[in-house]
């Protein structure tokens, strides 16, 4: 049966915590106190059975004088699903905790049974979707391109000013990734047998027995890392600028021990960002960035994470989905090293109140790409040796099923569009429903893809 999605709901409340008034400076409303939105939400899908759960954001803006800059953000969210995924997340975030810096906390972790892997280096990696399409002729499982992945992440941040909008930026955490096959004894666990998933090898599994994925990397590790860099941020707000730049630089060590030691490495990291007013209701924001392995060793599932100098979404997968390339499949560019550009033109198409609460709904017409730096080194010898020695039943028939060897594919860029509705309550709490499409087929068997998130991409 294919993926069915029957329900999902969203939710805005607004509640005034403290009685605090609203004030009006300047024909603008000025938000005081305590204020919070929430987001309940209840679906199902075949493989990952029900969800349920909540979030909420809850805001002080303190006597108002720094609306719409809060004083502290609390975010915490708790969902879960009959098929073990989940979010369990607690996220903090002030200006004013230690004056004059900007301290984050988060301690998150995050279940996934059907985590997404379609192999290295973007489109020499063969995307085939009648392989996961359970009413096609070439059906093989629609687990084939999944894998098993829990991460537990804590991370702290710190920054603190230099000169004129330079800031320097300090971080550390842990981030511990539990790796494996998909377990499909749990999937389809009381399903009917016409809906359960094939007994078959993924794609991850092959990977693994054909050694193209190391034995010591395939099944995860704990990696502590520190974090520090520069940034220049000349924004007039921070959830959603109409004007001024982001630009940061950063690099990040990332330790490994036991099995796992020689998987230390050095990353680097640049984002710059740019937010043109072009009238009261419009502007155009773009992003660039790129991140890149210098020095050491990284893990496979290390490089499906996009690092950044303070997290916001509940985790950041490079490249490919919703925080990255919407419309194209998550984790479909699997490099070393890739780089990013991301475009979207935001209007603000109403403006009203509920209560005491500002709201506004916009839209914005978007555009994204990506492509890979440091591919890793896929040599047909080596495969086809790797696999008559570990696998020597395979059809070396088959093999372009699974890989094109044309290196010129691997730099091709990968490139989707598509436009959002964003609801905003003070300018901070953002509902964003982004739909998207890629434009090559063999990112995305679907030429249609829904995100529902919190806040702006960037």
């Amino acid at each position: 049966m294919r993926k069915i999605f029957i329900a999902s709901f969203l939710l805005v409340c607004a509640t005034a915590v403290m009685a605090q008034n609203t004030d009006t400076v300047a024909n603008k409303n000025i938000r005081k106190g305590w204020t919070f939105g929430a987001l309940p939400s209840v679906s199902y899908d075949a493989d990952y059975g029900f969800q349920y759960g909540a979030l909420t954001n809850i805001y002080y803006f303190g006597d108002g004088s720094t609306y719409p800059e809060y004083l502290h953000s609390l975010y915490l969210e708790a969902s879960y699903t009959t098929k073990r995924y989940g979010v369990f997340r607690f996220f903090y975030d002030s200006k004013f905790l230690i004056p004059n810096h900007r301290l984050t906390v988060d301690m998150s972790y995050l279940p996934d049974a059907l985590s997404d892997f379609y192999g290295f280096n973007g489109y020499q990696a063969v995307y085939n979707p009648d392989w996961t399409n359970d009413e096609s002729d070439m059906y093989v499982s629609r687990a084939f391109y999944k894998m098993k992945r829990d991460l537990f992440r804590f991370a702290t941040d710190i920054q603190g000013a230099l000169s004129n909008n330079w800031y320097w930026n300090a971080g550390a955490g842990v981030l511990g990734y539990k790796i494996g096959n998909v377990d499909v004894d749990m999937l389809n666990k009381g399903k009917d047998a016409e809906d359960q998933l094939p007994d078959t090898a993924g794609l991850y599994e092959k990977y693994v027995l054909w050694d193209i994925i190391p034995h010591n990397e395939a099944n995860g590790g704990w990696h502590p890392y520190l974090r520090g860099g520069i940034t220049y941020d000349t924004r007039n707000q921070q959830q959603n600028p109409s004007r001024g730049i982001y630009t940061d630089a950063f690099l990040t060590y990332t330790a490994a021990f036991g099995d796992m030691k020689d998987y230390n490495n050095l990353k680097f990291n640049f984002n710059f960002r740019q937010y043109i007013p072009i009238t009261e209701n419009i502007s155009l924001a773009y992003r660039v960035g790129t991140q890149l392995t210098l020095a050491g060793k990284s893990p496979f599932y290390l490089n499906t994470y996009m690092n950044t100098l303070f997290i916001q979404r509940v985790i950041y997968e490079g490249l490919g989905g919703g925080n990255s390339l919407r419309g194209i499949v998550r984790n479909r560019i699997l490099s070393d090293g890739f780089a990013f550009a991301n475009v979207e033109l935001r209007l603000k198409l109403w403006n009203f109140k509920v209560g005491k609460e500002n709201f506004y709904i916009g839209i914005n017409p978007l555009f994204d790409a990506g492509m890979v730096l440091q591919p890793y080194d896929i040599n047909k010898e080596q495969v086809e040796n790797n696999i008559r020695e570990n696998d020597p039943s395979f059809d070396m028939n088959t093999l372009g099923n699974y890989f094109n060897f044309d290196e010129s594919l691997i730099y091709k860029p990968h490139l989707s569009a598509g436009i959002g509705l964003k609801v905003a309550m003070n300018e901070n709490f953002i509902v964003s429903v982004d739909w998207a499409t890629p434009l090559n087929k063999a990112d995305n068997g679907k030429m249609s893809n829904l995100y529902i998130k919190i806040g702006y991409m960037f």
